[in-house]
C-alpha cells in the first residue's frame, strides 16, 4: 500500500512539474515572435516604399520617352506615352499608375515644361506631348487600347489603316539630283550630236574609200576627198628632184621585189591602195566641221541648256512667221525670197536643202517644190540622178517610148 501510494505520489509530483514547464517554453516562443515583428516593423519603418523611391528618382528634365509604334500618331506618336511622364511600363508589375499618380506627375512636368514658366528653347513642343500623354492615361478607353495595341501591331494596322506600314521621304536632296540629272542631259546632248557627226563621217569615208558610184551611195563630196587623197599619196610616193639624182640604182633583191609586186593580183592591189589611202581620207574628213542639216561636230551650242534657253525663242518666231505667211495668204500677196526658202526647206528637208550648193537651191526654188506635183517630179529625178549609166540610158529610152507610168 505504502509503495502504491508513494508511485502514485511520484506521478503528479511528475505531472505538476510538466504543466509549470509548459506555459514558459508558450511565453518564450510568444516572445520571439514578437521581437521578430517588433524588427521586421522596423526594418520596413526604415526601408523606403518603392512609390517614395520612384518619386525621388523621377527627373522632369529627362528627354529619355521611349519609343511606341504610333505612325498615325493617334497617341503620342513614336514616343512613349508613359515615358513622357516618367512612368516605365515594363516595371510595372501587377500595380500601374493610377489617375491620382499621373495628375501628380502631370502637374511636376508642367511646372517644368510650361512655355510660360520655362526658358527651354522647346518648351512648348515637350509641353504638347505633356499634355497629349496625361489625356490619354487619364482616360479609361484610351488607355486601355493603348495598352493592348503595345505589342499587337498588326491590330494597330487592322484598326487604323495600311498607309502606317510605310512613308517614302527622299533620301537625297532634291536640289543635288535636279542637279545631277541637268549635267549628264546635257553631256548626253553633247554625245548625241558626236555621235550624228560620226555616222556621216564613216559614210563618207568608206564611200571616199571604196569609190562609191551614185547608185551604191557616192556623191560629189566622197569623190572629191578621193581625188585629193590620191593626190597627197601620190606626193608622198614621189621622190622631190634633188632625192631622185641621189637614188642609187636598184639591186637584184629590189628588181625581185617590184617584180612580185607587179604579180600582185588586181584585188590585192586594190586592197594596198585603201590601206595606204584610209588614213588620208580619214584625216580629211575629221576637218571637216560641218556636213550640213545639223549634222556637225558637237560645240557648246548644243549642250541642252543652251537648246532649253533658244526653245522659247524659236517657237516664238515659228508663231509669228506663220501668223504673218497666212496674213499675207488672206491678201493674196505673192510669196516674198523667205517664204520661198522655208517652204522649199520644209518640201525637201532640212538636210537636203542645207548640203545643197547654190546652183542646186536655185534649180529647186524654180521647180517652185512647194507644189505637191513639182516635188514628186523632183524625187524621182533625184532617184535617177543615182542609177548607174546604163540603168540611166535604159529609163531614158523607156520614157521616150511612153512605157513607164
Amino acid at each position: 500500500m505504502k509503495s502504491y501510494l508513494s508511485s502514485r505520489s511520484l506521478l503528479c509530483v511528475l505531472f505538476a512539474l510538466l504543466l509549470s514547464a509548459t506555459p514558459s517554453v508558450a511565453s518564450n516562443e510568444h516572445n520571439t515572435e514578437g521581437e521578430s515583428a517588433t524588427a521586421s516593423s522596423s526594418e520596413d519603418d526604415r526601408r523606403p516604399t518603392s512609390k517614395t523611391s520612384a518619386e525621388s528618382d523621377f527627373d522632369p528634365s529627362n528627354e529619355d520617352w521611349g519609343s511606341y509604334y504610333d505612325p498615325q500618331n493617334i497617341f503620342c506618336g513614336k514616343f512613349d506615352c508613359y515615358k513622357i511622364l516618367g512612368f516605365d511600363y515594363e516595371s510595372f508589375g501587377k500595380v500601374k499608375p493610377d489617375t491620382k499618380e499621373i495628375t501628380k506627375r502631370y502637374r511636376q512636368l508642367s511646372r517644368e515644361w510650361h512655355p510660360d514658366k520655362s526658358k527651354h528653347k522647346n518648351a512648348k513642343e515637350r509641353f504638347v506631348k505633356i499634355a497629349r500623354a496625361y489625356e490619354v492615361l487619364t482616360d479609361r478607353e484610351q488607355r486601355k487600347e493603348y495598352d493592348d495595341l503595345r505589342y499587337n501591331q498588326e491590330a494597330y494596322f487592322m484598326k487604323y489603316g495600311s498607309s502606317v506600314l510605310w512613308s517614302y521621304a527622299p533620301q537625297t536632296d532634291t536640289t543635288i539630283v535636279v542637279i545631277v540629272l541637268f549635267l549628264l542631259g546635257n553631256i548626253a546632248s553633247w554625245y548625241m550630236q558626236k555621235h550624228r557627226w560620226q555616222m556621216v563621217a564613216n559614210r563618207l569615208i568608206k564611200a571616199a574609200l571604196e569609190d562609191w558610184t551614185p547608185s551604191q551611195g557616192g556623191t560629189a563630196e566622197s569623190k572629191q576627198l578621193r581625188e585629193e587623197a590620191l593626190a597627197i599619196l601620190a606626193e608622198r610616193e614621189e621622190p622631190s628632184g634633188e632625192n631622185a639624182e641621189t637614188v642609187p640604182a636598184k639591186s637584184g633583191t629590189q628588181k625581185a621585189a617590184g617584180k612580185a609586186k607587179q604579180k600582185l593580183s588586181l584585188k590585192d592591189k586594190k586592197k594596198q591602195e585603201q590601206d595606204a589611202l584610209e588614213p588620208i581620207i580619214t584625216g580629211l574628213v575629221n576637218d571637216i566641221k560641218d556636213f550640213g542639216g545639223g549634222f556637225h561636230q558637237p560645240t557648246w551650242k548644243d549642250l541642252m541648256v543652251v537648246g532649253l534657253i533658244k526653245l522659247p525663242m524659236k517657237i516664238t518666231a515659228g508663231i509669228i512667221w506663220e501668223t504673218k505667211y497666212w496674213i499675207r495668204r488672206a491678201r493674196n500677196i505673192e510669196l516674198s525670197d523667205e517664204e520661198k526658202d522655208v517652204l522649199t526647206e520644209r518640201a525637201v528637208g532640212s538636210v537636203a536643202w542645207d548640203i545643197a550648193s547654190e546652183e542646186d537651191r536655185e534649180e529647186m526654188l524654180k521647180r517652185q517644190l512647194w507644189v505637191k506635183e513639182n516635188l514628186i517630179d523632183w524625187k524621182e529625178d533625184q532617184e535617177i540622178k543615182n542609177l548607174s549609166a546604163a540603168d540611166q540610158k535604159y529609163y531614158n529610152k523607156l520614157k521616150k517610148k511612153g512605157k513607164l507610168e
